[in-house]
């Protein structure tokens, strides 16, 4: 995760979900769901234009580069994305479904160090249950 993480990204996003890590998506998906707040994912995840512009400015700041993350995600989804869908393929959809999983988007639910950025294979613990 950047070290310039601003405080209002903790706050506002991951107090509904992990910090996805901006480099995990193109400046053009933040965009987008940036600008779709009030319809996010089912939630309405609106916040003042203070905080808007700061996680805006630092998700365009960090987001993908390489040409793999780099993509326009479908739906605005990581896991919509071709990169992710080619580095899961072997996880079974009855995997997904697991209590201590629940979505393909709960990533650390296997990955341990995901808060922090890290998806390395070393650092996988998928549950059993």
């Amino acid at each position: 995760m950047p070290s310039d993480m601003p405080k209002s990204y903790e706050t506002e996003c991951a107090s509904c979900h992990m910090p996805y890590p901006p480099g995990l998506l193109g400046e053009q998906t933040w965009q987008n769901i940036m600008s779709g707040l009030s319809k996010h994912f089912g939630a309405d995840a609106s916040m003042d234009d203070k905080e808007k512009k700061e996680i805006s400015a630092w998700l365009r700041k960090n987001a993908a580069t390489k040409q793999k993350y780099n993509v326009l995600a479908p739906d605005n989804r990581i896991t919509k994305t071709p990169w992710f869908i080619r580095e899961h393929d072997e996880i079974k959809a009855d995997v997904w479904k697991r209590v201590g999983i629940k979505s393909p988007a709960n990533c650390g639910a296997c990955h341990v160090n995901a808060t922090e950025g890290i998806f390395s294979e070393k650092s996988i613990s998928i549950p059993t249950k």
